[in-house]
């Protein structure tokens, strides 16, 4: 069973930046490639980037591939998005996701942090 908490999430003009930290519980977090998820009011949920288990490979969607930075600190348990160069098209709740494949469905989410980017 794994947890995740997301924070960071806030308010910000555009062209600003937020940094979006997940916090996980138990001891199996690099077992997880974990994934960033945003939805938009009024919006299906889409995917943003994962990164894999040791943080060797990346992906992003094309909307925020140059912007958008995920890392991740295995001895820390957490997972990070760095965000930069914020638009409006960026405000929705951002949620983590952990799964055991690449390609999977993340089996474990978090609650969601919202992020707002104002014009």
């Amino acid at each position: 069973q794994v947890q995740l908490v997301e924070s960071g999430g806030g308010l910000v003009q555009a062209g600003g930046s937020l940094r979006l930290s997940c916090a996980a519980s138990g001891r199996t977090f690099s077992s997880y490639v974990m994934h960033w998820f945003r939805q938009a009011p009024g919006k299906e949920r889409e995917f943003v980037t994962r990164i894999t288990w040791s943080g060797g490979s990346t992906y992003y969607a094309d909307s925020v591939k140059g912007r958008f930075t995920i890392s991740r600190d295995n001895a820390k348990n957490t997972m990070y998005l760095q965000m930069n160069s914020l638009i409006p098209e960026d405000t929705a709740v951002y949620y983590c996701a952990a799964s055991k494949r690449v390609n999977g469905l993340p089996e474990y989410w978090g609650q969601g942090t919202q992020v707002t980017v104002s014009s």
